[in-house]
């Protein structure tokens, strides 16, 4: 007998946060509820312990995974560099985690959305590079936020970004060109293998990414589309195409007719 109103599980790898004098899991609320209201599913917290995972029994469980955005920036070891401004913060334990489990969700078919650093992880994993300081390079904007200015002035939108015609995003939201916001330093310099441009920004940098070839879902963005998802065509189409694929990846537990 089939279960309704069964949810698909999406997997949500967590940052490690430092939190007093000890180390925490932890994944930013906004990231859990655009899973659960948008995307309809049930979203599912995984430490950053690659090493204590069995990944094939995580993936295998899995409808759908998240990449979140996160303050830490992917370390530069994974794309050939050297840390240029030892002042941020990284996230190895998270690096370790996310990089290990990118291409094989792909191979797999499990449905992966990606975001801000996530979109970042996902062009690393498939060979890419990036631009550690997207201010700093003399022919990009720069794409951080005013870190003085209050929440809802730092995710409210502050570019367009214009979509690749007949991309998969293109098709998703229905629109050439949307609005934006934009909270990040590093962005993509060099597009990884396998990875079709689904959006750039005016001043030409990468904002969003496709898998070419993929099983399922699998797009990447650097800005927040869960940021107010409901309130949001746009960024509501990209949780609802997303959690269409989880579903559509749930049934392969379901008993046949």
């Amino acid at each position: 007998m089939k279960t309704k109103h069964k949810k698909p599980v999406v997997l949500l790898p967590a940052d490690v946060k430092q939190l007093g004098m000890h180390p925490f899991h932890a994944v930013g609320q906004k990231y859990i509820l655009a899973v659960a209201d948008a995307a309809e599913a049930t979203p599912l917290l995984v430490p950053a312990v690659s090493d204590y995972l069995d990944i094939e029994n995580l993936l295998d469980m899995a409808d759908g995974i998240v990449l979140t955005g996160s303050v830490s920036n992917v370390h530069p070891s994974h794309f050939g560099q050297k840390v240029l401004d030892p002042s941020l913060p990284l996230d190895p334990a998270r690096d370790a985690l996310t990089l290990k489990i990118i291409q094989h969700a792909v191979q797999i078919g499990v449905p992966l959305l990606a975001i801000c650093r996530g979109f970042q992880e996902m062009n690393v994993a498939f060979g890419g590079s990036l631009h550690q300081a997207v201010q700093a390079t003399g022919h990009l904007n720069d794409h951080r936020e005013d870190k003085n200015a209050d929440i809802e002035t730092q995710y409210a939108p502050i570019h367009p970004v214009h979509l690749t015609q007949g991309g998969m995003l293109a098709k998703i939201t229905q629109v050439s060109s949307m609005q934006v916001n934009s909270l990040h330093g590093q962005g993509v310099d060099q597009l990884g293998l396998g990875l079709t441009a689904e959006a750039t920004a005016p001043d030409g940098l990468i904002e969003a990414i496709s898998v070419n070839h993929a099983k399922t879902f699998a797009l990447g963005v650097q800005w927040h589309p869960e940021w107010k998802v409901m309130e949001n065509p746009q960024y509501l189409a990209i949780f609802k195409a997303f959690g269409v694929a989880c579903k559509l990846r749930m049934r392969r537990h379901e008993p046949p007719d």
